[in-house]
């Protein structure tokens, strides 16, 4: 059997795939950024901290960061094993092909689109009303959500056809703003000893805090705040040395991202006080502004001026995101239409390598999603935003079930790499993890989505909806293929 070296080294001199996207222009750090882009890190942690101390675990959210850290570090296990013999756009659909077979390969591609886009469309409901506001605060004119939303796809598609390389410049300069001042609060808050009650180490991350009230609320919003690191894969046939590059970006992407929101959301719970931070979380919720459970402390540490800086930075962290889930969602359409599973049109790459026509048919995608809100005048923050954010997390965490699976799978039976924990443990770990996870996502699918009962089951059936028609469409177009061949 040949060697895990041997593999490497071969797979490293196959050729660049006919029309395929431009080679060697992401290094880790600018892989690195797309993710944490795709993160949003100023709305992972001024949209889903309240929620998760206010409903959740209190004071031991903190730790439910860290527990959700290590399912998806084991997860990144196999899937960067996988990733060494597959480097495709396809990431999800591919690896779950290799395993699973052909057709559930074919579903998930379908569920992954639609994790991607409705994600996509959730933030450019919460990024029109916070571009709104801020332009009605400083300026005193009004201007409907969605006219915002509208200029800003105009925007991502220019810079989406632009290239890879102006896409992780601009996405740089919105992260390091937004981690710059999360990451100064928290050292600051750290160093002079926390809050009124001091750092609250054992309050945070003790067995007892992170069992305390619901844990099971806190660590789903934890997962939903670490989607995105799977991008990693996305870009792989971009990457310089991809089956070096992929890896150490996919593992520190998991590490900074878990260490940043457990830090984090560690000092702001300090900051309030243990015993009080519950209490203030449940307040800012019920005044309808969570974010002022983050921006207060924030702004009590470095001054007024923070007040005014903060939602500009909300604004630009859900830009970020906005830009790199229309970047992954088109890689996906471009892989999709060069395997034949959708029309071959949207291969097509323009003079910077980028997959045009498909980051057209993306904004497109995301138009007719986002604009039945703004007609039926629904609040793109209640409804939009809440009811898409839920049902692209849970669309992605079937989509980490199935790759766990998969790569089991397609080691036991191909043998092209044998180290146990890569293949078997980690990845069997991370499934039970992952299912465990979608079981408390269920449980608690209509608070996530902050809707009734009924609205909460229809999204969710849409999750193995999508499933079974992209099984069904790529059953039927692969017997409409072989009839043709039978015929000739």
């Amino acid at each position: 059997m040949d060697s895990q070296a041997a593999v490497e080294a071969r797979a490293a001199q196959e050729p660049t795939k006919a029309g395929g996207l431009k080679p060697n222009s992401l290094g880790v750090l600018g892989i690195v950024f797309f993710v944490l882009s795709a993160q949003a890190p100023l709305t992972g942690i001024a949209g889903a901290v309240p929620i998760a101390v206010g409903i959740g675990n209190g004071a031991g959210t903190p730790a439910a960061y860290l527990g959700a850290g290590a399912v998806i570090l084991l997860f990144s296990v196999g899937f960067v094993a996988m990733g060494r013999h597959v480097v495709d756009t396809g990431a999800f659909y591919t690896y779950i092909g290799k395993g699973l077979g052909r057709l559930t390969g074919s579903g998930s591609a379908g569920v992954a689109l639609f994790a991607y886009c409705t994600i996509q469309a959730a933030m450019y409901g919460l990024y029109g009303a916070t571009v709104s506001g801020l332009v009605e605060h400083y300026t005193g004119t009004h201007v409907a959500w969605w006219i915002w939303t509208l200029i800003t796809m105009v925007v991502v598609q220019i810079l989406g056809a632009a290239g890879i390389e102006m896409g992780a410049k601009v996405l740089a300069v919105f992260v390091l703003a937004e981690f710059s001042i999360l990451t100064a609060f928290a050292l600051v808050t750290f160093f002079k000893g926390g809050g009124p009650e001091g750092l609250g180490l054992t309050d945070s991350f003790s067995p007892s805090a992170a069992l305390q009230g619901a844990p099971g609320v806190a660590v789903m919003f934890a997962i939903a705040s670490m989607f995105g690191f799977e991008a990693t894969a996305i870009y792989g046939e971009e990457a310089r040395e991809p089956r070096r590059t992929v890896p150490r970006a996919t593992y520190l992407s998991v590490a900074v991202v878990t260490g940043f929101f457990a830090f984090t959301s560690w000092m702001l719970i300090s900051a309030h006080g243990a015993s009080k931070a519950t209490d203030a979380a449940g307040k800012a919720l019920a005044s309808g502004d969570a974010t002022g459970f983050v921006f207060a402390p924030i702004t009590d540490l470095f001054g007024a001026w923070t007040a005014d800086v903060l939602p500009v930075l909300l604004a630009t962290s859900l830009f970020a995101g906005i830009l790199a889930f229309h970047n992954s969602a088109n890689r996906y359409l471009f892989s999709l239409g060069r395997e034949g599973l959708l029309p071959r049109g949207l291969t097509a790459l323009n003079t910077r390598h980028s997959p045009w026509v498909a980051g057209v048919t993306q904004t497109v995608l995301a138009f007719l999603l986002v604009m039945p809100f703004a007609l039926m005048g629904k609040d793109p923050v209640l409804t939009l935003f809440s009811w898409f954010s839920g049902v692209a997390v849970l669309g992605m965490m079937l989509l980490y079930f199935l790759t766990s699976v998969s790569v089991v799978v397609f080691f036991r039976r191909s043998g092209a790499d044998t180290r146990p924990w890569n293949t078997l443990i980690a990845p069997s770990l991370g499934a039970l993890g992952i299912a465990g996870a979608i079981w408390l996502i269920i449980a608690n699918f209509a608070t996530l989505i902050g809707g009734d009962a009924t609205t909460a089951h229809w999204l969710e059936a849409a999750v193995p909806v999508v499933l079974l028609a992209g099984v069904v469409t790529a059953r039927v177009r692969r017997d409409g293929r072989q009839t043709s061949v039978t015929e000739s």
